[in-house]
């Protein structure tokens, strides 16, 4: 039977990981990021090329937890759960803001948006980015046992700056949500692609990360001898199962609806009136000159 063991007289497991729990979400992981890498090459759309390697880093994460039932005295595969189950959900935020900017391009309803679509990909993805690397700096220094309180502030930084970022896109979702709803309203326009849908696709996505990373926040605040990192199954409950429905989310609702033969006939934004004008300027120009 597996015990705690030390790494140089300092324990970094509270607790033996689950063989069968690492085991089950590796494998889940594993298929949830092959049918991910199978739906993005066969549609082509590599700007989701970020949720495969989150999917991958999940894997790598679970395998090493699995790596660690024999061996908790061993630093390598601590480290290695350790960063690659954090890093994860900032390659998927990645794709789900450049998935808002194609749903605005789509309908085109960038009047609608607080932010242009291109800026929005550009300020979220570059935030996004330097979150990643505050956390791997921070990760990074969990190495070593003296720097491992400054590496969690470091991540904790880190993951406060991702959380303040999503409530500012799960904003901007709902204000594009609310504006361009009223304009169909108010217009009567018409859209053949599933432009609700892949933006309630936005809202779980996103919010499940969001509750990811606060229980993130949480657990690095209440430091190594806290409940959250004493015991294992809030890391499957609110991290692994939470990004296991992301990756199925996103799967099922995948951003190639948004392509259908023609983008720039997917909605018609024009008025009774504009519609009216048009015919007017028609029939002007269908009149014989004297």
């Amino acid at each position: 039977m597996p015990t705690l063991e030390t790494y140089h007289g300092i324990y970094l497991w509270r607790y033996v990981p689950s063989l069968p729990a690492a085991i089950t979400f590796a494998i889940l992981f594993g298929l949830a990021t092959t049918a991910h890498g199978w739906k993005m090459v066969t549609t082509r759309m590599w700007f989701c090329l970020p949720f495969v390697i989150g999917g991958i880093f999940e894997e790598i994460g679970y395998i090493a937890r699995a790596a660690a039932f024999n061996s908790t005295g061993a630093l390598s595969p601590y480290i290695l759960q350790a960063i690659f189950l954090l890093l994860p959900p900032v390659l998927f935020a990645a794709s789900l803001y450049m998935v808002y900017s194609r749903v605005v391009r789509a309908v085109q309803g960038e009047n609608f948006s607080l932010i242009s679509p291109r800026r929005t990909t550009v300020i979220f993805v570059l935030g996004d980015f330097f979150c990643l690397s505050i956390q791997s700096d921070g990760g990074g220094l969990l190495i070593k046992p003296n720097t491992v309180h400054v590496g969690d502030c470091i991540i904790v930084a880190g993951l406060g700056l991702q959380i303040l970022m999503f409530a500012g896109f799960m904003m901007c979702c709902l204000s594009f949500n609310i504006r361009f709803r009223a304009h169909i309203a108010k217009t009567g326009a018409t859209s053949d692609i599933p432009w609700q849908s892949c933006l309630n696709m936005l809202y779980s996505t996103s919010l499940a990360v969001l509750v990811r990373n606060i229980y993130r926040v949480i657990e690095f605040i209440m430091g190594q001898d806290g409940y959250l990192l004493s015991n294992e199954w809030p890391t499957y409950v609110f991290d692994g199962a939470l990004m296991l429905l992301v990756m199925i989310g996103f799967f099922i609702w995948y951003p190639s609806q948004l392509h259908p033969s023609s983008r720039d006939s997917m909605v018609e934004l024009a008025t009774d009136g504009a519609s009216s004008a048009e015919h007017g300027r028609a029939m002007k120009l269908s009149e014989p000159t004297l």
